[in-house]
């Protein structure tokens, strides 16, 4: 009963802090709405290339490799690249190189060579990949011809033929978050982590109010205290990341996929890991260290992790920093269950902050366990 009532004098201490109150829901749902609204170009993943103009030069004299061009061109002629053959005395080269062309063959009995343009990179890596598949069939057709002709002729004609010849599938191919659909889980996240400033005042409020004494006086266990304000502390906490939760979906129409039970099940946990190290921050710093902690760790882990823009992982510093930072596993976990219904990320998630929580919460026990009177 004691730990009820101190847990539900410390949600209504927060609840009365007016500025606590309107920074935990007001700041996500403002960067939501701006960085979501100014930002939703960089999620847009559609791409113009613009004409494709293929310049070529047959130097070939097996007939084999000419009927095959020569079908090759017809192809991609009807897929809209403009084909051209180039004149005598004309450089290839310089046509690339002047943005005349967007690349230049140059096809031979012994192979092709493709000289791509800079200035249409995208164009060029186009026309490569139709070029590279085009010399990859031809080998092969020529190695079967060598070993069974009848039977590579049917086999080439149907791959030829069949759309299907290699088909690609994805698990909810177009199922991919919007600007705002991101920054709904990135603020949701952030705010999340963000409770680890108000746990890390949890006891050192108490003395700054100058109720220490009262609250050390009064007929109530050292843990039952602890306890209560630790549940306390965590309930109005998760009570803010729902709500920024539920707004971010009703109100933004952000998508938070179909697995709500396991999405607040990582969000819960977040903030457990949130208000443990808070704790443990709180009993292994003093007086401004305190707050010089808590406002490195939480800008770097944000920052890190993802909150304000999607961090890439090829490498580099910041993606270095970002798997040490509870917003990346976190995120990655969210989009896993989120976008592709794969639950691994999210228990990934959940098994990190709870081990990283436990590890603090038994840290900050043993720590009031060994103080003497008052441990605020």
């Amino acid at each position: 009963m004691n730990i009820w009532n101190i847990a539900v004098k410390e949600i209504k201490s927060s609840l009365r802090e007016k500025r606590t109150f309107m920074f935990m829901l007001a700041l996500p749902l403002i960067l939501m709405l701006i960085l979501g609204s100014a930002l939703s170009n960089a999620f847009d993943d559609t791409r113009t290339v613009g004409d494709m103009r293929l310049l070529y030069k047959s130097d070939g004299t097996n007939e084999q490799v000419s009927t095959g061009w020569h079908a090759f061109i017809t192809a991609i002629e009807n897929e809209g690249v403009e084909v051209v053959q180039a004149g005598p005395g004309t450089d290839g080269n310089e046509e690339v190189r002047a943005d005349r062309y967007t690349g230049y063959a140059v096809v031979s009995d012994d192979g092709i060579e493709f000289y791509g343009s800079s200035k249409n990179a995208i164009g060029s890596n186009i026309l490569a990949g139709m070029l590279t598949v085009f010399a990859d069939r031809y080998s092969l057709a020529s190695a079967a011809y060598q070993v069974d002709p009848e039977t590579a002729l049917a086999t080439i004609t149907t791959a030829g033929q069949n759309d299907e010849f290699i088909r690609e599938t994805t698990l909810h191919p177009n199922k991919k978050p919007r600007s705002i659909d991101y920054y709904a889980m990135a603020m949701t996240t952030m705010i999340g982590l963000y409770a680890m400033i108000n746990a890390s005042y949890l006891f050192s409020g108490e003395r700054t109010n100058k109720t220490a004494i009262r609250l050390m006086a009064a007929p109530v266990s050292k843990g039952a205290i602890f306890t209560g304000k630790v549940i306390g502390c965590t309930v109005i906490n998760l009570f803010f990341v729902l709500v920024v939760f539920l707004v971010s979906k009703f109100v933004f129409q952000a998508d938070w996929g179909n697995h709500y039970g396991m999405v607040i099940l990582v969000l819960l946990t977040e903030v457990v890991l949130a208000v443990s190290l808070g704790l443990g921050i709180s009993f292994l710093f003093k007086g401004e260290g305190v707050r010089a902690i808590n406002n490195i760790f939480t800008q770097v882990a944000s920052f890190a992790g993802g909150a304000y823009f999607p961090i890439d992982q090829s490498g580099g510093v910041i993606s270095l920093l970002s798997n040490f930072s509870p917003l990346h596993w976190v995120n990655t976990g969210l989009m896993q269950i989120i976008y592709t219904d794969n639950p691994t990320g999210a228990w990934f998630a959940i098994t990190m902050n709870v081990s990283i929580a436990t590890a603090f919460i038994i840290f900050s026990v043993f720590t009031v366990r060994r103080r003497e009177g008052a441990f605020v």
